[in-house]
């Protein structure tokens, strides 16, 4: 008889350590976790009378416990199977690194039964065993079970076999982690360098996404890598020398000079001088020999900014230059070789002085191998509030202000305004109401009168004191109603009038402030 009671105690220590033998084996034949978890919970099933079974882990990028095998559950179950740290059993295991044991999950209000798979059988005879997955000392997740109840069922037993299989599993789940974490460190490197591809042609001091500057940006990082000539053409003020500059410093040329020759502010005169240098005594006043900007611009790029400008004589050696690679400076014989770089800009449209004979057609041929035109501010509009907060940092550090904010009918006003003069123009929009400000906002006020005219902004505004003083009073009005939600109670006491007079005054300027209330 005591040889059978014997045997009848080693019987579940026989039955554990077969159970865990064969964990061991379907470990061993893989540390891929979706390749050993469903056996490993089949397993379970078998010797504990497992009726479903779960696997979740931290997800290190969202925070969230999901589920990552499951026995027993459908897929849309499992999809369910989502909770935060310390939501439900399962986020508490989680949160706290103890084991957690519900006898009946019928009576524990903790029981989320999140996947809904036990909504259609009875809940009262289910225990719930929930056990920390651990990494050294870090809680990485948590397997639980679900099992009949059963007054002979020692669940203690059940949270001490789990607890080992849980360490057992501890490795297949690191790695799943660490792969998880190389993808997403993969994606995100990727994500990295694509975006770094992307900003490679763009300098920081050229702002704009449009569209439009985006086709720019494509056309630089085409052309930056060879010894193309590049003509840039674009109305003044769009940032025509900044291109100069990302096309040369993301050239093969970038650790050679970059000279710049301005042929709009150079007299004729000189001009021949300034490009190929003289020998002492070639006129009067050349006291010594002179180094002309082709020779200083050896080896990199030479920026010749408004080409239109140049004189027939100076387009005649401009291209034998360019044809040749050789020129003499001026009141000298030797020639001098030349290896540069010709990135040429104007705002002028050169196919209409060829027609006056005023350009040279083949010169044009020879400086317009690769042509990158840029666009009027007016047609990249969404570039305009980008470009005023660039320009609000920029005059805020210079004149030690802090400017938070533009007031809505000041970004009407800049976004109606035709911008003839450009980036130029709004920079210097931008800086003079920097300087006018003294409450930290830009107000309308505060812009040129040239954007406030009929003629600039074609509103049929007449520029008469009066008027000026109505739009301030309705920008003023309409900021107010703006910062309190259409609350006409509280716009007016921050202006220190009535709610009757605040009426009125919307009444008259046409202020539908009901739109600007939270509903809207």
């Amino acid at each position: 008889m005591k040889s059978e009671s014997d045997a009848a105690k080693l019987e579940p220590k026989l039955k554990e350590l077969s159970l865990l033998f064969e964990l061991s084996q379907a470990i061993a034949r893989s540390l891929n976790l979706k390749e050993i978890v469903g056996p490993i919970l089949k397993l379970m099933a078998e010797h504990m009378g497992m009726l479903r079974g779960t696997i979740a882990l931290v997800n290190k990028n969202s925070g969230d416990i999901m589920i990552e095998e499951a026995y027993g559950l459908s897929d849309s179950e499992q999809a369910r199977g989502k909770y935060k740290i310390g939501e439900g059993i399962t986020g508490k295991v989680v949160e706290t690194g103890k084991p957690v044991v519900i006898p009946k999950i019928k009576e524990s209000p903790f029981f989320l039964d999140r996947t809904g798979a036990r909504r259609d059988i009875d809940k009262k005879d289910i225990s719930f065993i929930c056990v920390p997955i651990k990494i050294g000392n870090q809680t990485v997740g948590a397997l639980s079970v679900d099992r009949l109840f059963g007054e002979q069922i020692i669940l203690d037993e059940d949270v001490r076999l789990l607890t080992i299989i849980s360490s057992m599993i501890s490795q297949a789940v690191k790695v799943r982690l660490d792969a998880q974490a190389e993808r997403i460190s993969l994606l995100e490197e990727n994500k990295r360098l694509q975006q770094e591809l992307k900003d490679r042609f763009r300098p920081s001091n050229i702002i704009g996404n449009s569209n439009k500057m985006g086709e720019v940006y494509d056309l630089i990082a085409q052309v930056a890598g060879s010894d193309t000539s590049v003509l840039i053409q674009g109305e003044s003020g769009t940032g025509k020398e900044l291109v100069a500059h990302a096309i040369h410093f993301n050239s093969l040329r970038s650790k050679k000079p970059f000279i710049k020759v301005n042929c709009a502010a150079l007299p004729e005169s000189v001009i021949e001088s300034e490009l190929f240098g003289h020998e002492k005594g070639a006129f009067t006043g050349a006291m010594a020999q002179r180094k002309g900007r082709f020779e200083l611009a050896e080896g990199g790029t030479l920026f010749f900014d408004e080409i239109g400008d140049l004189s027939g004589s100076i387009q005649i050696k401009l291209l034998r230059v360019l044809q040749e690679k050789e020129f003499e400076r001026v009141g000298g014989n030797q020639t001098i070789h030349t290896n540069v770089r010709i990135i040429a800009a104007t705002h002028r449209n050169l196919e209409e002085l060829i027609e006056k004979e005023q350009f040279r057609q083949d010169l044009f041929y020879r400086l317009n191998v690769f042509p990158i035109h840029i666009p009027p501010l007016r047609d990249r509009k969404s570039d305009i509030l980008l470009l005023c907060d660039h320009f609000i940092e920029k005059y805020n550090r210079k004149s030690h202000k802090n400017i938070k904010r533009i007031s809505t009918p000041a970004i009407d006003m800049l976004m109606s305004y035709h911008w003839p003069g450009n980036v130029r123009e709004l920079e210097n929009c931008i800086e003079r109401a920097v300087v006018l400000s003294t409450d930290g906002v830009i107000h309308g006020h505060h812009l040129p009168p040239s954007l406030q005219t009929a003629e600039a902004t074609q509103t049929g505004v007449q520029g008469t004191l009066k008027e000026n003083l109505q739009n301030v009073e309705r920008e003023l009005i309409f900021d107010a109603l703006k910062s309190n939600r259409g609350n006409m109670a509280k716009a007016a006491a921050a202006l220190g009038i009535t709610e009757r007079i605040m009426g009125l005054r919307v009444n008259k300027y046409g202020i539908d402030y009901k739109k600007l209330r939270p509903h809207h």
